[in-house]
């Protein structure tokens, strides 16, 4: 079995936009506007028609079996309006996961939007996550660590701000994805910068801060391969020696998990050279950031099993690890 566990809902009818445009010319008019959550008119037969002949297609074509499921990443909008909008925009992505899940449980298993939002606290989040996994047998969820869209303007991971989340996050025993939303920041570019910049920057959060050692049993993913943790694995190595912390695999390697959205062959390598394969969680951000084809090796970028294919860092075992036995581990309520 091959488990994708970075899947987005790229495709979503045009509806779910217009609600989105709705809220934001209501925001254009009041931007304190507490408008209610409104309706989507969406069938099951257009969720269907967005899935058939995208991501359903894909994992035939390229030879995988469940795709770990969230609304789309870009969408998340943090910074966008207030905390009203951002609960109800989260409840209305997070449901449409959902019925995708009903409609194919075969296919797709739910992750959670949150609706987070600059200088609110965790609280709403709290609650959206516990209704997704309680409610929607969700396992896990999407956390942003920068709900200011690029500015950076709230707390970093290791602030108490955080930790109630964290306990929550425990207590259900699911993991997060650590994932940034759209830059509204000039001086990113949302999938090239932004992102990559993000993975980095939580990374060194985590190593810095104490929640590892206050959390033993979180459990993190830090997606895109990691951004630049893998090719610079010394210097944090490096960094966290200078400050008289554990030795860097000791410090992180029990929480913190890097997915293979790396879209060559060399940066794959890299990954299974430094990363223990333990750690690795096979992932191709169906459909994610970049969909075109690759004219040196004629195939898609993000057919990210070709590169673990004929990667000759991994064996046997190092391969059933990453495709689908280490998403069973850090997502234990996948086995449901």
């Amino acid at each position: 079995m091959i488990i994708d566990c970075h899947g987005h809902y790229t495709t979503a009818p045009g509806e779910l936009a217009a609600y989105r445009d709705q809220q934001q010319t209501e925001l254009e008019a009041d931007p304190l506007a507490r408008s209610g959550p409104g309706t989507l008119q969406i069938s099951d037969q257009q969720i269907r028609d967005s899935l058939e002949g995208a991501q359903l297609k894909m994992q035939s074509d390229r030879g995988t079996d469940l795709t770990i499921f969230s609304p789309r990443a870009s969408g998340m909008g943090h910074h966008i309006g207030n905390q009203h909008t951002s609960r109800f925009w989260t409840e209305h992505c997070n449901e449409l996961i959902h019925r995708i899940v009903d409609l194919y449980p075969t296919n797709f298993v739910g992750v959670a939007q949150l609706p987070q939002s600059p200088g609110v606290s965790m609280d709403t989040s709290i609650i959206e996550l516990n209704r997704c996994v309680n409610e929607f047998g969700f396992i896990g969820c999407n956390l942003n660590p920068d709900p200011s869209g690029g500015y950076w303007t709230g707390p970093p991971m290791g602030d108490r701000y955080w930790y109630p989340f964290y306990e929550q996050m425990c207590e259900l025993d699911v993991p997060a994805m650590i994932h940034v939303s759209a830059a509204c920041n000039p001086a990113f570019h949302t999938t090239g910068s932004h992102y990559l910049g993000a993975d980095t920057t939580a990374f060194m959060q985590l190593i810095t801060s104490d929640v590892l050692r206050d959390f033993p049993s979180i459990r993190f993913i830090i997606p895109h391969g990691g951004g630049a943790v893998p090719y610079h694995w010394g210097r944090f190595r490096g960094l966290v020696q200078a400050m008289d912390k554990p030795p860097l695999e000791e410090l992180v390697l029990d929480n913190v998990f890097f997915d293979t959205c790396v879209y060559h062959q060399a940066g794959i390598d890299l990954l299974l050279t430094v990363i223990p394969p333990k750690n690795i969680l096979f992932a191709s951000e169906l459909l994610g950031a970049v969909r075109g084809i690759d004219p040196h090796s004629g195939h898609h970028y993000d057919d990210t099993r070709r590169y673990i294919d004929a990667s000759s860092n991994t064996d046997d075992q190092a391969r059933s690890m990453i495709y689908a036995d280490n998403a069973r581990r850090v997502f234990p309520r996948l086995k449901a």
